[in-house]
C-alpha cells in the first residue's frame, strides 16, 4: 500500500526519496521566479532541465546548474514553444513547463495537429490542487481554466484524469464529488445534474475502478461532514471528498482563485491529457506556485 500523500511537504519527500530526475522541456524561462522554482528542483535532485529560448541574463542565472541543463535557441516565443513541444514529442523530455510567454502561445504549439502533443481522442482539462489546513489533506479540483462547458464525455475524461492522480497520491479509492449549487437533480434549470446521476451510475458499475463518487452535492456538504448531517443528506462521501469536478469553468475560476485571494493555501496546477503533464502557471506567479505545479507533474 502506497504512504497517502497529504500536503506539498510529503509530496517533495515522495519525488526526493525517489531518486529519480524527471527532464523538464522550459519554454522562454526568462522571468524572475521560474528559475527560482527550477534551480529549486534541481537541488533536490528531482528534475534536470532543457531551457528553451533564454535570454543572456536566464543563462547567467543557470550557470551554477550546467551539469544538469542544456540550452535550446530559439528565434522567438512561437519558435521555443515549439521546440519545447518537440522535446515531448520525440520523449527526450517528461514535463512541459510554461515559462515567459502567453497560454495561447504555449497552447498552439501543444494543439498543433501536425507537430503537438495531444493524442487523438484526449482531452486537455485543468487539474489543481491545494492544501486546506482545515481539511488536513491536499483537495484536488477540476477545471478551473481550460474547458467552458464540459461535456459529458469531456468530464468522464476529467474524472479519469483526477482519480489517477489521488492514486499517484496514495488514495486508493478516492473521493469525488460532482458539484453543484444544491443536492437535488434539477433536469430544468440545471441538466449538468442529470449527468452527474449517470456518472454516479457509472461510477457504482465499477466503470472508473475503486473509487466513491457522489452528485449532485453543494461545496459545503462535500468536504464538511458537520454540513451534511446539519442538512439531513446521506451520501457515502460523508463530507469528505478528495476531488472536486465543477459544473463549468466560472465556478471552479472563482473557487480556485477564492483559495489563493481569502485564504493561505498552497496550490499546484497542472494541463493533463496531452503526452506529458504541462505546468501552466501564470507568468505572474511567484516561484513557489511554479515549483509546486512542477512537483506535481513530476508525481
Amino acid at each position: 500500500m502506497k504512504e497517502t500523500i497529504q500536503n506539498f511537504s510529503d509530496l517533495t519527500q515522495h519525488l526526493v526519496g525517489r531518486n529519480e530526475r524527471r527532464r523538464v522541456a522550459v519554454a522562454c524561462p526568462n522571468d524572475a521566479s521560474t528559475p527560482v522554482a527550477i534551480g529549486r528542483a534541481i537541488d533536490e535532485g528531482f528534475v534536470s532541465a532543457y531551457l528553451v529560448g533564454c535570454t543572456p541574463e536566464a543563462k547567467a542565472a543557470f550557470a551554477k546548474y550546467k551539469d544538469m541543463v542544456e540550452f535550446v535557441d530559439a528565434d522567438d516565443a512561437d519558435d521555443a514553444a515549439r521546440k519545447a513541444v518537440a522535446l515531448v514529442r520525440e520523449g527526450r523530455a517528461d514535463v512541459l513547463q510554461k515559462g515567459l510567454l502567453t497560454t495561447d502561445c504555449l497552447l498552439r504549439a501543444v494543439l498543433s495537429k501536425e507537430t503537438g502533443i495531444l493524442p487523438k481522442g484526449n482531452v486537455l482539462t485543468h487539474l489543481a490542487c491545494a492544501h486546506v489546513p482545515q481539511l488536513g489533506r491536499l483537495l484536488f479540483m477540476t477545471d478551473v481554466a481550460v474547458i467552458p462547458y464540459p461535456t459529458k464525455e469531456q468530464r468522464v475524461q476529467q474524472l479519469r484524469y483526477m482519480l489517477a492522480l489521488c492514486r499517484q497520491m496514495g488514495i486508493e479509492c478516492p473521493r469525488v464529488s460532482l458539484v453543484s449549487c444544491s443536492e437535488v437533480v434539477n433536469p430544468k434549470h440545471f441538466p449538468v445534474t442529470v449527468e452527474y446521476r449517470e456518472l454516479v451510475e457509472q461510477a457504482k458499475a465499477g466503470d472508473f475502478g475503486p473509487c466513491i463518487v457522489d452528485g449532485p452535492l453543494d461545496l459545503k456538504t462535500s468536504v464538511s461532514p458537520e454540513a451534511l448531517h446539519k442538512k439531513g443528506i446521506e451520501s457515502p462521501l460523508e463530507g469528505m471528498a478528495d476531488g472536486l469536478i465543477f459544473p463549468d469553468i466560472q465556478a471552479g475560476n472563482v473557487f480556485y482563485k477564492a483559495l489563493t485571494l481569502f485564504a493561505t493555501n498552497q496550490t499546484a496546477a497542472i494541463l493533463q491529457g496531452a503526452q506529458a503533464p504541462v505546468v501552466l502557471t501564470s507568468r505572474a506567479d511567484a516561484a513557489e506556485a511554479k515549483y509546486l505545479s512542477l512537483s506535481l507533474a513530476c508525481l
